[in-house]
């Protein structure tokens, strides 16, 4: 496997791009310094565009007017968040104005109000299901009504199961690493509505309207193995949580069909990748794998370096040691 070319940028192949926030639009505070311009050209090219975010903390009227400020301009109805198919996956299941235990903050309340459903927040209100979904003021007194529902007989439904979330400071537990405590707890896995999922994924299709979309993100087991659940393709960008390592390393459904340093390789032409004679050829450089062995020789652009040492790995099926993986990316100045 190699990953695609496209000889036109991508804006032109794709009618919609499906992209990602934390650590593809913003990294805690900061927009990511390609993003506005990036986003602001695939809209003047006819693209459309919806942000999906696994984040079910916010509003999207919250995170659209985030957006605003950061100098990406953006509506309510183009943010797509995990609480808003969390709380439309209830709603296809429960009768409508059934109360559901609201385990996070007002974006995944508000999405419950919005679909019918009745938000509460004790199991003496008898909820028929229990959501959960990231917030920075989530509390144990929560949590443990969550549980008691659950192990009472509520649906179980969690926003995503992102075990870590880009911020500022950094690396931090996300949604799925404090909705292990229910689960372990009860025993009681939940449904899960955010990537991988599909219900987020269909979510942003049905907004758009997409017929072929791309989607554009930075975690390789959500992001990109979503859109290969999906059946779409997908753009891998470097400002997140992925390294070049995880990248080398990644499982046939976490490889994405593009690779960009940042989102704005959305308006980029992508080279191609040549497998043949048991190296790989991006630009000026050559990949070779050999069992744990990585070799690259060239020079010029990082970024085709790494794309054929991609198509080395994944074509032999190669496991490169860490220590390969060291040598290699650090030739590349990673």
């Amino acid at each position: 496997m190699t990953l695609l070319a496209a000889s036109r940028p991508l804006h032109s192949v794709y009618d919609a791009a499906l992209i990602d926030l934390d650590g593809v639009v913003y990294l805690g505070p900061r927009a990511v310094p390609a993003a506005p311009e990036a986003v602001a050209k695939a809209r003047t090219q006819g693209m459309r565009i919806a942000f999906v975010t696994n984040n079910a903390s916010r509003t999207p009227a919250a995170i659209a007017e985030r957006l605003t400020a950061l100098g990406i301009s953006a509506v309510p109805e183009e943010v797509v968040t995990s609480a808003q198919a969390a709380a439309r996956l209830i709603a296809e299941r429960v009768p409508a104005g059934s109360p559901v235990l609201v385990v996070g903050d007002t974006g995944l309340r508000q999405a419950v109000r919005a679909h019918g459903l009745r938000p509460v927040t004790t199991v003496h209100d008898r909820p028929v299901a229990v959501v959960q979904g990231y917030s920075p003021r989530l509390g144990l007194d929560l949590v443990v009504e969550g549980a008691l529902a659950v192990a009472a007989g509520a649906l179980f439904v969690v926003s995503n199961s992102d075990a870590t979330a880009p911020m500022g400071r950094g690396i931090q537990p996300g949604n799925g690493s404090f909705a292990r405590v229910i689960a372990h707890a009860t025993r009681q896995e939940p449904l899960v509505a955010g990537k991988p999922e599909r219900p987020l994924h269909e979510e942003g299709v049905r907004r758009t309207g997409a017929v072929n979309p791309l989607v554009i993100g930075d975690r390789l087991d959500t992001d990109i193995e979503g859109a290969h659940r999906r059946g779409a393709h997908s753009m891998l960008v470097l400002t997140g949580v992925t390294t070049p390592a995880d990248l080398l390393l990644a499982p046939p459904e976490h490889r994405p069909s593009y690779l960009a340093y940042d989102i704005g390789g959305l308006n980029q032409t992508h080279p191609e990748v040549v497998w043949g004679g048991g190296s790989a050829r991006c630009g000026g450089w050559t990949a070779t794998a050999e069992g744990e062995r990585l070799r690259l020789q060239g020079s010029g652009e990082r970024l085709d370096g790494l794309r054929a040492l991609c198509a080395a790995v994944w074509h032999g099926g190669h496991t490169p040691s860490a220590a390969s993986l060291r040598e290699v990316t650090a030739v590349l100045g990673w």
